[in-house]
């Protein structure tokens, strides 16, 4: 399992300019230099150390970095710590001045009102975000004084999981500066012994990788990096770091029997991994997702993956594949052996399949299921063999049976708990929750996966993972008279190269000797043999002291108990989930873990008091649900019944969505080209939204109202120092000084943390800020030797119940309930357009009867959407004046 660790200082206020002088002596002037470089923007960085230390396992890290103010003026420093998702935060705390602040681990209801005090404060509460495919940033910042030094220190601590014949911790390094004293310290105790040891990183250069300093001999391995200043320039008289990117600590243990016990103070610790056992022939359905949202570049990737994975399918093996869309299609009625011929027609199978039509979920995998179920019956497969089935998707269920808790539960029918299914989700489309639910229900697990260009090596990696199956059942038994509080101990597959671990309680504190019954099913036969363990093999063992933390097995246990209680919970229901809540509740307040049911309450130094910040532990399935742009039939963004929601589009027209009337109000806005327009402004969860209108090609002399579209929309978090600009040229995002680009010809998913944007090629992009709204942004475009008009965008939000009540602007201020009634509808001068009064905010309109047009689902054409048409730039309607919502400046 891989631990994964950004550290950077994000310096936000510029330091004031320093004046020229004279300087004669060149010692002073290289001094001068050298100092100048570890100073950005007022603020050095004098020490920043990771110390790592791993004990059987289970690892404890501490993050410290220390700064001082050399400025003139108070400075806001930012920590930023990336560290692994299945990783607990265990403590953290600020020193300033030599006064500390410490965090405290709350039960997450009792800190909510801290939240809640927070975010009503415009604060950005939320010091945890998920940030990348396996990490989550701890963010927090400061104000330090002139001359003043801060010392931000964080603790977490995880269990290291065995995939591929090794332990991997993963370390993300990214100072953005020069630091004078920079280490990274790995200190690692296996009682078993260290049979390798490996350290590299994506940043280390020919010079830099002898400064990695690696030793291992018998049970104790350790390494440093420790780079000087001129080793940490990216040039000799550079003063920027090259420590950016990835460093990686990769080892393994002895293993002289099949299993290792380790008994210290009460608790106990089983590792099994047997080697050398002949592979189980295994039986693979994938059942793939067809449907149209998966065109393009994923059924491209998925091809792609399918093809490698069938070059490693072995020739004991059976396999199929399911296919749906709208309908269901099976390449073969059976499962196949994988010979080399029916590999060779398996591949122009693959190499044909192509997208069509809805999401029939339900009806693909339960083909899938039955297909297995029937080779067992008919003893097609062998009997001594592991199934599997693998499911991708990238969308939801809307095809026969579309209720996620009925598929749920007519799938575990059809198990019955005799095979995993492991559900893959493709992109950020899918509902993650329930692929996670239906597999734990089946003893698999969930993946997302993420929509990059490496999406093939994704899935073909986790079809590695679990393509070698060695046992089946297995089954690890110790005394119920004298053990309690046991975790799991029942597996359905172990994989080669993987780990099994099971941890317990000893109900007798004194009692320092184990027995346990392994059992599990093997290709040839049954596995079945005992262990036994004393406390004092354990203490021999241990005897180097100075590498162990605490009472590091009891905290594996209660670290294992919560995972695994934690995952319990996600399928369970009523008191049984009310049950398992309570349980690792305390757990984690026992044992001070940040987990999702606790969470740490930062206080730290304000203006006038101490202000609190809340760190929460995010989960996959919290991520926002984002339907792909380009399917109507399987999108919220384009369903064809009415979809409540306020939209700018056209020149300019503007849709306000009323749900209570079914109906909608539309106004236009007449302002010159050049004119930017305040269109959202939430002072609370710091989103803004700009555009700045553009006119035609050539402006029309006769007509009394210039033509204009909005030909620049910015969209701003000042809370997360986020930018998002777009033309109809390009897209640009702006994350603090960071900048990266795309264009419209781009087919884009993009996650980052405070952000998602998906951009749909030359057609529309999707895109979230925080926890706020969604937004799509349509592009408009013309030919381009159109003597007139010229590209635009149409601008549409969704979610707008995300924002706070107060929100405002043009299109904000209609986010909140608005009610009217319409009087007396008579003839108007257009005999297709009735006019009528309307009552609004206590005004008496005169009002007509028309439509605009909502241009998600056919940017050329639209879709007309009637309402009553507000005239005179929505007097009587928008609160003030129109003139009142134009601003200076796009951000």
């Amino acid at each position: 399992m891989e631990n994964h660790l950004l550290l950077c200082i994000l310096l936000l206020i510029p330091a004031p300019a320093s004046s020229d002088f004279l300087v004669t002596h060149v010692r002073n002037i290289q001094k001068r230099s050298a100092d100048n470089d570890l100073v950005v923007n007022g603020i050095e960085i004098y020490n920043m150390k990771i110390d790592s230390k791993i004990t059987s396992r289970f690892a404890h890290n501490v993050i410290t970095s220390r700064a001082v103010n050399r400025g003139n003026v108070h400075k806001e420093v930012f920590f930023d710590v990336e560290l692994p998702k299945t990783a607990f935060i265990t403590n953290f705390s600020m020193t300033i001045d030599g006064v500390t602040y410490p965090g405290t681990i709350k039960e997450k209801e009792v800190a909510k009102k801290q939240y809640e005090k927070a975010v009503s404060k415009g604060q950005t509460a939320g010091l945890v975000k998920a940030s990348g495919r396996k990490t989550e940033k701890f963010t927090v910042s400061v104000n330090v004084e002139a001359a003043s030094k801060v010392t931000f220190e964080l603790t977490y601590e995880e269990l290291l999981k065995r995939q591929f014949g090794k332990y991997e911790m993963f370390i993300k390094v990214k100072p953005k500066q020069l630091v004078k004293d920079f280490e990274i310290e790995v200190n690692i105790f296996e009682p078993q012994g260290i049979t390798e040891l490996e350290a590299e990183g994506t940043f280390i250069t020919n010079e830099l990788q002898n400064i990695i300093k690696k030793t291992f001999s018998e049970k104790k391995g350790h390494i440093s990096f420790k780079p000087t200043l001129d080793q940490q320039r990216t040039c000799a008289n550079c003063s920027q770091s090259v420590l950016d990117g990835d460093f990686t600590v990769r080892y393994d243990v002895k293993r002289t029997t099949p299993d290792n016990l380790q008994i210290v103070n009460g608790y106990f610790v089983h590792f099994f991994a047997p080697t050398s056992l002949p592979k189980l022939p295994k039986n693979v359905v994938f059942i793939i997702d067809i449907s149209g949202s998966m065109s393009g570049r994923e059924i491209e990737q998925t091809r792609e993956a399918l093809l490698k994975i069938l070059d490693d399918i072995k020739e004991d093996d059976f396999f199929n594949f399911i296919l749906f869309g709208s309908e269901v299609h099976t390449w073969k009625e059976t499962l196949i052996k994988a010979t080399p011929e029916n590999l060779d027609e398996a591949r122009k199978f693959v190499r044909g399949i192509d997208t069509e039509g809805l999401t029939n979920l339900y009806g693909g995998i339960m083909r899938g299921i039955d297909m297995l179920n029937d080779a067992h019956e008919a003893n097609l497969v062998p009997k001594r063999s592991a199934s599997i089935i693998i499911m991708l998707t990238d969308g939801q269920p809307n095809v026969g049976i579309s209720n996620t808790q009925d598929i749920q539960a007519h799938v575990k029918k059809a198990i019955e708990g005799r095979y995993p299914l492991y559900n893959l989700g493709f992109g950020y489309g899918v509902d993650y929750s329930f692929l996670e639910k239906m597999a734990l229900e089946n003893k698999g697990l969930a993946r997302r996966i993420y929509a990059d260009s490496d999406a093939a090596l994704q899935l073909q990696g986790f079809y590695d993972e679990v393509s070698n199956p060695m046992l089946m059942d297995v089954e690890l038994n110790y005394p119920e008279n004298e053990i309690s509080d046991l975790t799991k101990n029942h597996f359905k597959h172990f994989y080669d190269g993987s780990e099994i671990v099971v941890a317990g309680r000893f109900i007798d504190n004194s009692q320092n000797s184990l027995t346990v019954d392994v059992r599990g099913e093997g290709a040839n036969d049954a596995l079945s043999y005992t262990t036994q363990e004393d406390a004092e093999q354990t203490a021999k063992a241990f005897e180097e002291q100075e590498y162990i933390f605490g009472d590091y097995i009891e905290r594996l246990w209660a670290y294992l108990t919560i995972e695994q209680l934690l995952e319990k919970r996600i399928a369970a229901t009523g008191e049984e989930k009310e049950n398992l809540t309570a349980e690792a509740l305390d757990l984690s307040l026992k044992y001070k873990f940040v987990t999702p049911l606790t969470s740490m309450v930062v206080t730290k130094p304000g203006d006038s008091d101490n202000q609190e910040e809340v760190a929460d532990k995010p989960t996959e399935a919290q991520i926002p649900v984002f339907r792909h742009p380009s399917i109507a039939s399987v999108s919220y963004l384009y369903t064809s019944h009415p979809t409540w929601y306020t939209s700018v589009d056209g020149d300019p027209h503007f849709i306000i969505s009323v749900p209570q009337k079914k109906d909608a109000i539309c106004f236009n806005i007449n302002e010159n080209p050049g004119a930017v327009l305040n269109l959202i402004n939430d002072p609370v969860t710091g989103i803004t939204v700009n555009g700045e209108l553009i006119g035609d090609k050539k402006a029309n002399s006769d007509a009394k109202i210039q033509n204009t579209y909005f030909g620049k929309l910015g969209i701003a978090n000042k809370h997360l120092d986020l930018k998002l600009t777009v033309t109809p040229e390009k897209i640009t995002i702006q994350n603090g000084n960071e900048k990266t680009g795309f264009t419209w010809l781009d087919s884009v998913t993009l996650q980052q943390e405070g952000l998602i944007l998906i951009i749909n090629r030359k057609k529309s992009l999707v895109l979230r800020m925080g926890s706020g709204a969604s937004f799509v942004i349509v592009l408009h475009q013309v030919w381009k030797k159109h003597p007139l008009h010229q590209d635009f965008l149409g601008l549409y939000t969704l979610d707008s119940d995300k924002l706070s009540e107060q929100t405002h602007g043009l299109l904000g201020q209609f986010f909140h309930p608005i009610d009217f009634t319409i009087l007396e509808i008579h003839p108007g001068s257009d005999p297709k357009k009735p006019d009528a009064t309307m009552i609004v905010k206590n005004n008496e309109l005169t009002v007509t009867r028309g439509w605009q047009k909502d241009y998600r689902k056919d940017p050329k054409h639209g879709v007309n959407v009637p309402c009553w048409f507000v005239h005179d730039n929505g007097a009587g309607l928008i609160d003030g004046v129109h003139t009142d919502y134009v601003v200076s400046s796009l951000f």
